[in-house]
């Protein structure tokens, strides 16, 4: 039989970025160097942050987990990210998180970029938290302590490796298996990996303190007197509604920087405080019109929930990186017919066979 359908034009075609192809964009620039140039995507991004359509995320929330739509757009490009959270999900074999994401021209519409998320998430994140670490962290720090060891690990540790300059990374999770893995992983980058038995010891002599869990509830990881003066704390496992890390007290103590505060003081460790407790939005702190850290003994906070503009950031430059590595497929995935207007025949003709009874029911 012949197939009348007529051969997919360019405009119809998406280019799509796999998981497999995702990890191919990965090992062919390097870990360090995507992260690093994602960081700078972030910074660029922050710094026009006056340009972008800005609302907290777009959640439904149950039981097992949350299931999460982020968008926003620069005026020229619209994007969005899918993205669940569900914590019980390690112990069922499937990941905590996954997502995938879009970019789409604002003038006509047309998506432009379809890609996964999941991997490019955990390297997002990495990379925002060491764009904020730039302007927060002690000068010259060179240990972190890592409590959490799941998947985001080894990304947060290179990150900071390579933007902040740490040679030292302590680890500790209540799963002896996740930090095993995390050691394993971080072999031969350079980093001295210590192993801890306690989240006590994770952070004795560190000069920056990341939290990042995955349980959904109002947690203790850091309690009061484990975070002594002149520390940068980068919390990024408190990220939705009841779900915390961080003792109160330390809150109290801290200098607080937030990505967008109407979505912050909803997720993140700052929904234990006044909804008038004065925080610092990060964007200015970047743009120069805020201070960052101002003493030797200040606490600093990266209240981190993740934002809509950090995954658009991430999404234009794994954009930019298509035509260089070739790592993509194209999908046939808009109606594109001859003419605009008569979407029906471009079905009709596309039939087997003309001589089918079309219209009519079988």
């Amino acid at each position: 039989m012949t197939n009348h359908a007529p051969a997919p034009s360019a405009l119809a075609m998406v280019p799509f970025v796999s998981v497999e192809n995702m990890m191919r964009i990965v090992n062919t620039l390097g870990a360090a160097h995507v992260l690093e140039q994602i960081a700078a995507y972030i910074e660029a991004d922050f710094l026009r942050w006056d340009q972008f359509d800005k609302t907290p995320r777009v959640a439904a929330h149950s039981k097992e987990g949350v299931i999460e739509l982020m968008p926003t757009s620069d005026g020229e490009t619209y994007g969005f990210k899918y993205v669940n959270g569900h914590p019980a999900n390690m112990a069922r074999g499937f990941q905590t998180v996954t997502a995938f994401g879009l970019l789409a021209r604002v003038d006509n519409g047309y998506p432009i970029l379809l890609s996964e998320m999941t991997v490019l998430t955990a390297l997002r994140t990495a990379a925002t938290s060491a764009v904020a670490a730039k302007y927060l962290a002690p000068k010259g720090a060179r240990t972190m302590a890592m409590i959490g060891n799941g998947a985001q690990c080894e990304f947060q540790a290179l990150a900071f490796q390579k933007i902040i300059g740490i040679d030292t990374v302590r680890l500790f999770d209540i799963d002896p298996a996740a930090t095993r893995k995390a050691a394993r992983n971080l072999a031969g980058s350079g980093l001295n990996v210590i192993a801890c038995t306690s989240s006590q010891e994770a952070v004795s002599g560190a000069e920056i303190i990341t939290t990042c869990t995955a349980d959904k509830q109002y947690a203790t990881i850091l309690t009061d007197n484990m975070v002594g003066s002149g520390v940068h704390i980068n919390a990024i496992g408190g990220d939705c509604p009841g779900k915390t890390e961080l003792h109160k007290d330390i809150l109290l103590r801290s200098d607080i920087f937030v990505e967008f505060p109407p979505q912050t003081r909803i997720e993140g460790e700052i929904q234990q405080l006044d909804a008038d407790h004065p925080i610092t939005e990060l964007w200015r702190v970047i743009a120069g019109k805020q201070a960052g850290r101002t003493s030797a003994d200040q606490i600093t906070l990266f209240d981190s929930v993740g934002f809509a503009t950090e995954d658009f950031s991430a999404l234009r430059f794994i954009r930019d990186q298509l035509e260089p590595t070739g790592h993509y497929v194209e999908l046939d995935m808009l109606a594109d017919p001859d003419d605009p207007r008569d979407l029906f025949g471009m079905v009709r003709r596309a039939a087997p066979s003309p001589s089918r009874p079309w219209l009519t029911a079988s």
